[in-house]
């Protein structure tokens, strides 16, 4: 894990509790339409783990009593199950009307399996809720939707495909939810084209089955067992765990292969792609409204039972999720309460804890609390965060190269925002670097007691003058710790750096000590490309000569014009101290660790279709996928 040696935050900005006098935020209620009751047997279906009895509907009066409870807070609904429909049309109807004479409510759903799917059901929809949401849940291909069987054992793609054909003729848009199991790995590619075949597709979200934890299949009422609970028990009686179940590192080879493709194939243009989009947003600094990237996480998410039962996010394990019942429940209040008073919201913020101290927690958000306890939280090694990460560095490159894909699995480069990260203006900034007779302006350049060159003569972070190669105080204007870095990328390689600090010890100074860095900006997404792949074969060779207990770093980053307020894709190179190691050990062996770094700079370049070193995706498609 990349965690930060300066600063230890709060959960703030990572989780936010529900305030029950603060009414500015929504909250999203998935109602249990019909419990865990369902016409479908998936074998790695979560619902019915929990063995609630079935057999019961929501009533229209459950709703309206939910919102009482969250008076003045928007609501946003969403019909789920088990399998809605199984509720039966009027029923559903009914709750349609409820939820159309809420004013709160701002937006409605539905989550089916489109079995039940039909023009009569349309037709109700159009009536009563035009503007309701549906979601499908579909694994992409036949192939991909083995687990998706009916209680005899048979496949349910066939009813479900024809569903979202249906869909597309009454000029319906829907929304996919797919898992990721180890029916669908390694044919990321073709699995987004199969459901972006469909004309009603214009949303999907490739879900993860960490399910490492599952050891007993799911109990029936009954002796009697259906071929579906058949298959589930010989499933999950595999060797290592369910076999539908797949590592986090497997899914963020899924989802960078499934990335790519939707960007290089163009699907982005009629296709939101989930968690790509909201990890482009985090990276961007935008929000978003996915609750893995969002701080709405399980305080702001609840689930309502048949049976009166109100609880948090329905994904977290039941009964420990239960919060309060709705008939005695008499407002906001008390839910909030509940919440406070509960052992497993507790547990959950403190999966979290780790997040604190990660470079990674304004991109990330810090995932999904309820994935985390799926996955297996008792591993020291915590592989849900690793895959986060990598997921996060891969779509960072393909971001920054999207004409090169291959980045997207270079495991040297990071994703490492440094924070402030600015220029006045970073266009004239690059057209003076290449037109020498732009570059001879008046500059100021003073030196601290602790050899900082800036504008002003501090220690610390100050505003200096951005100068070029040609402007006659080039040399004075570099740190000279680091100029065998910055000589070697601006002479040799024929890059641009738009910063540099030599690093600085600070001794008997109120600061933080500072490593040696360069930051390189590329003039375009070809010259970025070739820089990184470059960098990271001379940060590999350097990294096995570096003396110990310094490390080579090379982070993706976004350069901010203040001018127009744009960023620009920039990468740093760093020398950091290694695990365990002090600022004394480091700087001992800092001017040692420069010259093996500036020796494996020398002997490499920037070369156009030139790859890192880090190995491609195993499989043949994924490769042949960014490669084209």
């Amino acid at each position: 894990m990349n965690l930060s040696t300066e600063q230890r935050h709060t959960l703030d900005g990572l989780y936010r509790s529900l305030d029950a006098d603060d009414t500015s935020t929504a909250v999203s209620v998935i109602v249990k339409t019909r419990g865990e009751t369902c016409d479908i047997d998936c074998l790695y279906c979560y619902e019915k783990r929990k063995e609630a009895p079935g057999g019961a509907r929501v009533s229209a009066g459950q709703i309206r009593r939910l919102a009482d409870i969250f008076k003045g807070r928007s609501l946003a609904v969403e019909l789920h199950g088990g399998e809605p429909l199984t509720a039966g049309r009027e029923h559903v109807g009914e709750i349609l009307k409820e939820l159309a004479d809420l004013p709160q409510v701002v937006r409605v759903s539905l989550q089916t399996n489109g079995v039940l799917l039909d023009a009569d059901w349309l037709d109700m929809f159009d009536t009563l809720c035009p503007d309701l949401q549906i979601g499908i849940s579909l694994d992409g291909d036949a192939q991909g939707n083995a687990w998706r069987v009916g209680y005899d054992g048979k496949p349910v793609y066939p009813r479900v495909a024809a569903a979202l054909n249906l869909l597309a003729e009454r000029g319906r848009s829907v929304g996919v939810i797919a898992a990721v199991t180890p029916a669908v790995l390694d044919r990321a590619e073709e699995v987004l084209d199969h459901l972006a075949g469909f004309g009603s597709v214009n949303a999907i979200s490739f879900v993860p089955c960490f399910d490492s934890t599952i050891r007993r299949s799911t109990a029936l009422p009954s002796r009697r067992k259906s071929a579906s609970r058949l298959l589930q028990q010989a499933a999950v009686n595999a060797a290592d765990g369910p076999a539908w179940a797949i590592h986090p590192d497997e899914y963020a080879q899924f989802v960078l292969a499934a990335t790519a493709h939707w960007i290089t194939d163009g699907h982005f243009a009629r296709i939101k792609l989930e968690p790509a989009v909201s990890t482009i947003r985090r990276l961007r600094g935008l929000p978003t409204g996915f609750c893995h990237f969002s701080d709405l996480k399980c305080d702001h998410v609840f689930t309502l039972y048949p049976d009166g039962r109100l609880g948090s996010c329905d994904e977290l394990p039941w009964p420990q999720a239960r919060l309060t019942q709705l008939e005695s429940t008499a407002d906001e209040h008390e839910v909030v309460r509940a919440q406070q008073d509960s052992l497993l919201l507790d547990q959950g913020k403190a999966l979290m804890d780790k997040c604190t101290t990660c470079d990674y927690r304004t991109t990330c958000g810090g995932g999904c609390i309820a994935t985390r306890w799926r996955q297996d939280p008792t591993n020291d090694h915590d592989a849900y965060c690793d895959y986060r990460m990598r997921m996060i560095d891969g779509v960072a490159a393909l971001l920054a190269q999207p004409a090169h894909p291959a980045g997207a699995w270079c495991q040297s480069l990071r994703w490492r925002p440094r924070t402030p990260n600015n220029m006045r203006d970073v266009n004239a900034f690059l057209t003076s670097w290449d037109a020498p007779d732009l570059a001879r302006g008046e500059v100021r350049l003073h030196t601290s007691e602790h050899g900082n060159i800036n504008a002003v003569g501090l220690a610390g972070i100050h505003e200096a003058d951005d100068l070029t190669p040609a402007h006659p105080m080039w040399r004075a204007a570099i740190e000279p710790g680091v100029w065998p870095l910055v000589d070697t990328v601006t002479r040799a390689w024929g890059l641009v750096t738009y910063d540099s600090c030599q690093g600085h010890q600070y001794t008997g100074a109120y600061l933080a000590p500072t490593g040696l860095r360069i930051g390189l900006l590329p003039r375009d997404r070809q010259e970025y490309a070739s820089a990184a792949a470059a960098l990271c074969r001379a940060a590999t060779f350097a990294s096995t000569l570096l003396p110990a207990g310094i490390e080579v770093n090379v982070g993706r980053s976004e350069l901010t014009c203040e001018n127009t307020g744009t960023t620009t894709p920039v990468l740093d190179l760093s020398l950091d101290p290694g695990s365990g190691q002090g600022w004394d050990g480091y700087f001992a062996r800092l001017n040692e660790a420069t010259a093996v770094l500036a020796a494996a700079l020398d002997a490499e370049r920037p070369k156009v279709e030139s790859a890192c070193v880090c190995p491609l995706p195993v499989s043949p498609q994924a490769a042949e996928g960014v490669l084209r």
